[in-house]
């Protein structure tokens, strides 16, 4: 499995980059925010990256960070859901974006995407709503760690698409997700919570997060 590629971009297409490791040139597929984000011709990357394997193909794909690649690959454990309708999600949403919509069950948003018809955002919300917690911790790990992106450069780089959505401290929505969890609330509970409470706020910082997670989980009435 070649987990991650670290060379310099040869050429660049429409959905694909070329990217030269010593000599050897790796095609790597990735969604439209990444391929926004990566550096010129000639310049410096790396990208962590899937390996598709099936009887008469090999492809590679590309990502920004580890999140991204592990939405990419919970993505496609949905029925209806290949590499391409994957990217598709992930270029429009981006990886906190995904995290959001599946936590707060915003098939909408995850219809947006080009090609994503409404029964299968649904079905992608209703199957990976429990692991949407995971992943949110799992993004603020790996930030915490390393930094939020992979792709390099020795020239400035292109901006990436915005989000759609804002983009809340990794960490305190993990330390939040913790303690709903540890009072006793159910993993997709408190991430829905604290996924909204994070767009509200978006410099909230934990304490906060938790206190206008909490008005949200109270009941109503």
């Amino acid at each position: 499995m070649i987990g991650k590629l670290a060379g310099r971009v040869d050429y660049r297409a429409e959905d694909h980059v070329l990217i030269d490791v010593r000599g050897v040139g790796y095609l790597v597929y990735c969604s439209d925010r990444t391929l926004a984000a990566l550096p010129p011709v000639g310049q410096a990357v790396a990208l962590y990256t899937d390996l598709l394997v099936r009887e008469d193909l090999l492809q590679l794909y590309g990502f920004a960070t580890l999140v991204e690649k592990e939405w990419h690959r919970l993505l496609m454990s949905v029925q209806g859901i290949g590499a391409k309708a994957s990217l598709a999600i992930l270029g429009t949403l981006g990886a906190d974006g995904v995290s959001r919509a599946i936590a707060l069950g915003d098939v909408n948003a995850i219809k947006a995407a080009r090609g994503i018809g409404p029964k299968t955002a649904q079905r992608v919300v209703i199957e990976l709503k429990d692991k949407a917690p995971g992943i949110m911790a799992l993004g603020a790990g790996v930030a915490a760690a390393m930094g939020d992106e992979v792709i390099e450069g020795d020239a400035p780089r292109r901006p990436a698409a915005p989000a759609p959505q804002p983009k809340a401290n990794a960490a305190a929505q993990s330390e939040a997700l913790s303690a709903l969890s540890n009072l006793g609330y159910a993993p997709s509970e408190a991430a829905g919570a604290v996924a909204q409470a994070a767009g509200d706020a978006p410099d909230a910082d934990t304490a906060t997060l938790i206190r206008a997670a909490l008005k949200l989980l109270a009941p109503k009435g």
